[in-house]
């Protein structure tokens, strides 16, 4: 019976000494349709179920709604401005050769680091099965599973036949079981990989590409959202009309890519049968944590690189605006030993407080040069002192409508998003949210004395927070 007791307790000093994994779960263009974050039509059980043991935090804003630069904020833990990647082509180590990215911050720890699937920048779906835009150094391994997705790309159907599938309004049901998809595929690897190394910690990043366009997936996933339950957003007459020019996207210059109604319900019954497909993915992930036994010693971290439009204000889509759809994506992060599952957490964060939160929650020292905070504090006690406002940027390339390449800003307060676009040459827009959550008036267009001043306060917070610098003392009213 001693020894019992002693083993007993040595196997807790065991355990209490082993550092935790990391389970690093990225999905890409995946709005806040889940049902978790309170969407209507989302059928997303394992999303939800990962949700209900972790923090969702139900207000997380990327630096930039474009794949490359936002993975690439994310991964280094730097901003747009610092990398200096405001599109798809450039890579952030041309910039800053030395970053650390968020992997080999674990693997300086002793950590196993890999990548399935995609983490950085991919041409989708063109780069599937290749390395994509990676960052070698940030791997020990790395697997670029190509599935049926690939060889069936002939049947997908495109809406917009003169645009290529990539960026196209385009989908296929598939033929076939999950695992024959690219995705499926990922998380077969995946799982692989945990059982080989569970017995040591491993810094695993494990990235889908739906729902991706073209938003493939198989039949049976198209069959959960039959199309007579499928509405486009609201949004009321005119509602384009108050807002610049340059706050649309030039890819989405008309609305809804002038397709009809019906298409564009297929669109949205196609996306959200990825949305389903990738969640029954992370079913599997989370399943194999709880068989391998290693749930409890495993943070778990999930992630989109941006928001996405899906048809709101009138028939905006995809990605690259600075509204709230655009700059606010789904976030939830499990952490064992935080008593705090099922929290909705309704604080300000970006996206580059990602990587300082992962490395203090496994209890790393956290470097200095980072512009993020690390969020455990408020995951602990969502009433800590924190800055509740976050900056999202986008770069507008020249084209017909600029004769230079145009950076808007916007700035998410609990109560504002302000935005300007050239620094206000191209345009302003200010949005409360209290009064008007969907942002559908424009309050910069002809602003009283007090909204004047909020303009100003907004803006000069918007340029501290690029900087780098926080402000400390609290702004005076109208709260902001």
């Amino acid at each position: 019976m001693k020894y019992s007791i002693i083993l007993f307790f040595l196997s807790l000093s065991v355990l209490a000494d082993k550092k935790p994994n990391v389970l690093f779960i990225s999905v890409d263009d995946l709005s806040n349709a889940l049902a978790c974050y309170g969407d209507l039509l989302a059928k997303t059980p394992n999303i939800d179920r990962l949700a209900g043991q972790g923090v969702l935090f139900d207000r997380a804003y990327n630096q930039i709604p474009l794949c490359n630069p936002s993975r690439a904020s994310v991964m280094t833990g730097l901003r747009p401005d610092q990398i200096k990647i405001y599109d798809l082509d450039r890579h952030f180590r041309d910039e800053v050769p030395d970053a650390v990215t968020l992997s080999q911050a674990f693997m300086k720890e002793g950590y196993f680091t890999a990548r399935v699937g995609k983490i950085y920048h991919y041409n989708v779906p063109a780069s599937i099965g290749t390395d994509g835009h990676d960052d070698a150094p940030s791997w020990q391994l790395t697997v670029n599973p190509k599935g049926r997705d690939k060889t069936d790309e002939a049947m997908v159907f495109n809406a917009e036949p003169h645009r290529k599938i990539s960026g196209a309004l385009s989908w296929l049901k598939a033929d076939g079981k999950d695992e024959e998809q690219t995705d499926g595929m990922i998380t077969t690897e995946a799982i692989k990989l945990m059982e080989k190394n569970k017995d040591k910690p491993f810094f695993l990043a494990v990235g889908f590409f739906r729902p991706h366009t073209p938003y493939v997936a198989p039949k049976k996933y198209f069959d959960m959202y039959p199309l007579d339950k499928i509405r486009l957003p609201y949004a009321p007459d005119g509602d384009r009309e108050d807002v610049p020019a340059a706050g649309f996207a030039h890819n989405c210059p008309v609305p809804g890519y002038n397709l009809d109604e019906l298409t564009l319900r297929k669109a949205l019954q196609a996306y959200y049968a990825c949305v389903s497909f990738i969640d029954a993915q992370v079913g599997r992930l989370t399943d194999a944590l709880d068989r391998l036994k290693i749930a409890d010693n495993t943070i778990v971290v999930f992630w989109s690189d941006h928001g996405y439009h899906l048809g709101e204000h009138n028939g905006v889509w995809q990605k690259r605006t600075l509204f709230e759809q655009g700059a606010r994506a789904p976030l939830i992060i499990k952490a064992p030993d935080l008593k705090s599952g099922g929290q909705v957490n309704r604080r300000i964060v970006e996206f580059i407080d990602i990587y300082p939160t992962v490395v203090e929650l496994a209890g790393m020292q956290l470097a200095k040069n980072l512009p993020g905070r690390s969020m455990k504090k408020i995951m602990e006690d969502p009433q800590s002192t924190w800055d509740d406002f976050a900056v999202t940027q986008v770069l507008r390339p020249a084209d017909k409508r600029f004769s230079s390449p145009v950076m808007g800003r916007s700035i998410r307060t609990a109560r504002w998003r302000y935005t300007d676009w050239n620094e206000g040459k191209q345009g302003e827009e200010l949005y409360d949210h209290y009064a008007d959550p969907m942002e559908f008036n424009n309050l910069a267009v002809n602003p009283d004395s007090e909204l004047k001043k909020v303009i100003l306060q907004l803006k000069a917070k918007m340029a501290d927070k690029a900087s780098g610098k926080i402000p400390t003392t609290p702004f005076n009213q109208p709260r902001l």
